[in-house]
């Protein structure tokens, strides 16, 4: 049978690109079908050599990289693929992949990471974050998220069955959409990271520097307990702003390679861990290291790290709550079992997720066909 990848951009390797990667690797005869792509950014990876298809948006001005600027427009780019000569499409969304138009001879099924953030439940925090949430130029960009926010309503019906990325997304599939979603966690390259047992004296966290991923939350907490040293790694637009509230118990090391951050990974006593995610990869990295979590409770990290087993939860996205769960973390840390936290992380291999993956796409075409 023909399949048809679809994807709604690739312009780095992210998470939601290395879920596309793996399941490329089940289906390696399949075309992926994209907005925009990035070559260089594609380079010594699988899907360098796929044959990739992008839509009107990738011949728009700086559209590799600043392809966000033209949100309006990506209902109707993904709309424009024509995927009638495919019996299967799977679609990798967490945009607008998942409303590819198909036909009623077509089976479609969806992997989402998650509804489209900013026009649903993330709405109100991207227009403040934008600085978007007063001006005339706010007003117009409420208007055009209205717009995709009924269209991604509409086309709710467009897939024929939904697997969600945690049971997190699932319940979110269900509030926006209505729609029932089989649960298949992402795959983790468990086996790049080695357990480790020697911890050293220092916290730990890595993430781009956006506002969502709370890492200046994570450096005001540290900078209040100068007694405890964090390392961060990581870069992005709020570098500077987070740089300006460190002390000299925090380093921060700006963008490193793998190698660099799996040293300071699998040394560290903990990872800090302060986003609320979908699922959240790097939580299950550090695991994979027998290190254990410190982490907000809320979202797909819940799912991954087993409280006061593989790391901690701390209730909300405040300094003082954080420095309770530090505190809390150190009057226990002893009783962690280094091993026990590796073996969890083993649940989400790379290898689970592509036998989950063939075997609900084998059954679905069992009862489509």
């Amino acid at each position: 049978m023909k399949i048809a990848l679809v994807h709604d951009w690739l312009t780095t390797i992210a998470g939601a690109e290395k879920v596309l990667k793996a399941i490329y690797e089940i289906y390696p005869n399949s075309d992926i079908f994209t907005l925009v792509k990035n070559e260089d950014n594609l380079k010594n990876t699988l899907l360098e050599n796929a044959n990739i298809k992008t839509s009107f948006i990738q011949k728009l001005p700086f559209a590799k990289t600043k392809y966000r600027n033209y949100l309006p427009f990506f209902p109707l780019a993904i709309e424009q693929f024509d995927v009638s000569d495919y019996d299967i499409v799977i679609s990798s969304s967490h945009a607008v992949a998942k409303g590819i138009l198909t036909n009623a001879n077509q089976l479609h099924i969806s992997y989402v990471h998650t509804p489209i953030r900013y026009a649903w439940d993330l709405y109100a925090h991207y227009l403040k974050e934008a600085n978007l949430d007063k001006s005339l130029k706010g007003w117009i960009a409420r208007y055009f998220l209205h717009k995709i926010r009924i269209w991604d309503y509409t086309t709710a019906n467009r897939p024929d069955y939904y697997i969600a990325n945690s049971k997190y997304i699932a319940r979110r599939i269900k509030k926006v959409y209505n729609k029932e979603a089989e649960v298949i966690y992402p795959p983790v390259n468990v086996e790049d990271f080695e357990l480790y047992t020697k911890k050293e004296d220092f916290y730990f966290t890595a993430s781009r520097m956006v506002p969502y991923k709370k890492i200046d939350l994570i450096v005001e907490a540290f900078s209040k307990m100068p007694d405890k040293k964090l390392v961060v790694i990581g870069t992005g637009p709020d570098f500077e702003k987070i740089k300006s509230k460190a002390t000299s118990n925090i380093e921060l090391l700006g963008y490193q390679p793998f190698n660099v951050l799996k040293d300071y990974m699998k040394r560290a006593k903990a990872f800090v861990f302060a986003a609320e995610e979908d699922f959240g990869i790097i939580p299950v990295e550090a695991q994979a290291c027998g290190t254990p979590v410190i982490a907000y409770g809320k979202g797909g990290v819940t799912e991954t790290v087993i409280e006061n087993n593989t790391g901690l939860f701390f209730k909300e996205q405040s300094v003082d709550s954080l420095i309770k769960a530090i505190n809390e973390f150190e009057k226990k840390e002893d009783k962690f079992d280094f091993y026990e936290i590796r073996k969890n992380a083993e649940r989400f291999s790379k290898q689970r997720f592509q036998k989950e993956i063939n075997d609900f796409v084998n059954k679905k075409i069992e009862e489509f066909f």
